[in-house]
């Protein structure tokens, strides 16, 4: 279907993995929704596109992936690539920020930083959604769900101040308190009470499974926090 106010994305995908596996497309726009009701009427099918291969009918999108042998586009292949990519985004500018500089406390700090920065950007994008999972197993946003609100902006200030020159007063007590929270939280919820729940690290609409790197996140940025409020009070 191809009109002036929609151009259905799984007839591009269908023709582009035709023409990747060797097939010559005979490309039949639906140019209105009369001439696309007419031909679902005709083939008896509900959806568009649907495709022929030597006359034979294939289907839609799914089934000409199914009939190449090709796995469906609807299964999970890492339900962890949400979390990774943002850590390796994240290294990728603390890299690119902090090259040539050998110093390793800035290296990790930045790296902590920019991951807090990211995530709670994920968390911001729907808030709702984020909330609806996070109150589930965290222990304070149980009792007090305005938290699951205020946490996302927590997270994020602190991931702000680790990357700038602020004292560490300013911050550490946050990361502190929202990381010793949520290793807690997280820990009593998969190791003691045996639950099986989705992460809402990266927000509240992923399959990412709550456990080792949920705990791992938070545990790193309570480590952070008292890492570096150590520091300054060893200064002071």
């Amino acid at each position: 279907m191809h009109t002036s106010s929609h151009i259905c994305p799984f007839g591009l995908r269908a023709k582009d993995l035709l023409e990747r596996e060797g097939f010559k497309v005979d490309d039949q726009l639906l140019k209105s929704r009369e001439q696309t009701d007419e031909f679902k009427a005709a083939h008896n099918v509900d959806t568009t596109p649907q495709i022929f291969i030597n006359d034979q009918q294939i289907g839609g999108y799914e089934a000409l992936r199914e009939h190449l042998g090709k796995p469906s586009h609807k299964a999970k292949k890492n339900v962890y690539w949400p979390v990774i990519s943002i850590f390796l985004v994240a290294l990728l500018v603390t890299f690119a920020t902090r090259f040539p500089s050998d110093n390793a406390r800035e290296w990790v700090m930045s790296f902590i930083g920019f991951s807090m920065l990211l995530l709670a950007v994920q968390k911001i994008r729907d808030i709702h959604s984020f909330t609806n999972s996070f109150i589930t197993y965290d222990v304070l946003a149980m009792r007090h769900l305005r938290y699951a609100y205020i946490y996302p902006y927590l997270e994020l200030y602190a991931g702000v101040c680790m990357l700038t020159a602020l004292p560490a007063i300013y911050y550490a007590p946050i990361a502190i308190f929202i990381g010793l929270i949520g290793a807690v939280s997280v820990f009593k919820a998969v190791y003691l009470d045996k639950r099986e729940l989705k992460c809402a690290c990266v927000g509240g609409d992923t399959d990412v499974p709550l456990g080792f790197i949920s705990l791992t996140e938070n545990v790193a940025m309570l480590g952070a926090g008292v890492f570096m409020l150590i520091i300054f009070l060893t200064k002071s």
